[in-house]
């Protein structure tokens, strides 16, 4: 009945999302200025979707800057290098101008985009040359907040908020939260967490009803970018990652780099299940849109364009979680 007379309010839930939620048409949600970066618009789409859903539901919107560019994906650590950080300025000053904070998705993203923020803030000349090649018409000095997703999560709705959103608990389970280098180091810069023993991921696995598992691999690199050139390196580093969560009794792992989760994936034993956070947070949220009922196929759901429909995340729920079901030995959505 809920859903019934939210659809008669609204009948594209993605368009005055403020209105879907409340009722009110004079409810203001917070908006963020997104930067979504190469890999959630390719390799990583429905990271970028699940994010964007459960960020409606949490009282927040991203609003996806109009002209960003590829950060490069690595910070440089020349400290004449300028050209490959202007990227990053352009988005920082664009969030500016919008008088929003920029948020992220992407570890690596986030990693390039803090630190030249700091840079810009506290490098001379790093900042004076950057504005004299950019020609902006107010100068830009580091004065926009860089956070990530889960920081949003954490510092501006809440755990406890969330918790109360999740209706499908992991109610018995045993997450592992992989944090890997670039949300961690530098720590004075990142000021995420702390880099030698974090939180955040922990206090987000017991807000969907999990139980976290404290390994000691948590922090460690996977290997990142030599993962091309040192193949037999990388797969040692991630085997060792996989069967410390194994050994202390996880289930599976999440983490919020899709670097690090494909190298997990492919250079791992198999000993852990690797998700990422926003596709979890996206599954217990359950997100329903009831004027698009689509019927569609397991196999098609997952390349469904409506914007996740009720049936179609249904589908993908079952699809995944019949995945673990050999480890979970009992299917959460039955």
């Amino acid at each position: 009945m809920r859903w019934t007379a939210i659809t008669r309010i609204c009948s594209d839930p993605w368009r005055n999302a403020d209105e879907r939620r409340t009722g009110r048409k004079d409810y203001k949600i917070m908006k963020y200025s997104y930067y979504p970066g190469c890999t959630l618009k390719t390799k990583a789409k429905m990271l970028d979707v699940y994010a964007r859903a459960s960020a409606v539901v949490l009282g927040f919107e991203l609003e996806e800057l109009e002209n960003w560019q590829c950060c490069g994906g690595v910070y440089p650590l020349g400290c004449d290098e300028i050209a490959t950080k202007l990227s990053s300025v352009r988005a920082l000053n664009e969030a500016k101008e919008k008088r929003q904070e920029l948020v992220t998705l992407c570890s690596a993203c986030h990693h390039v985009i803090k630190r030249v923020n700091d840079d810009m803030k506290n490098v001379e000349d790093i900042r004076m040359r950057a504005n004299n090649y950019m020609q902006l018409l107010e100068p830009y000095a580091g004065e926009t907040n860089v956070l990530h997703y889960l920081e949003v999560l954490r510092d501006r709705v809440g755990f406890d908020e969330l918790a109360k959103k999740v209706v499908n608990p992991f109610t018995g389970k045993k997450i592992g939260a992989y944090y890997g280098c670039l949300l961690l180091r530098p720590g004075k810069v990142m000021a995420f967490d702390n880099p030698e023993n974090p939180k955040i991921m922990e206090d987000f696995i017991r807000a969907i009803g999990a139980e976290p598992v404290i390994y000691p691999y948590r922090n460690e690199c996977c290997g990142g970018y030599i993962s091309l050139k040192e193949k037999e390196l990388t797969g040692t580093m991630c085997k060792d990652i996989t069967d410390s969560a194994a050994g202390f009794g996880a289930d599976m792992l999440i983490t919020a780099c899709p670097l690090c989760r494909y190298n997990l994936n492919m250079a791992g034993n198999g000993a852990c299940f690797i998700f990422q956070v926003h596709r979890i947070l996206r599954l217990f949220l359950s997100v329903l849109y009831p004027d698009h009922d689509c019927r569609r196929t397991r196999e098609k759901a997952l390349n469904c364009n409506s914007r996740l429909c009720h049936m179609c995340s249904k589908q993908i729920l079952r699809m995944i979680l019949f995945r673990v079901n050999d480890r979970f030995h009992t299917c959460p959505v039955h």
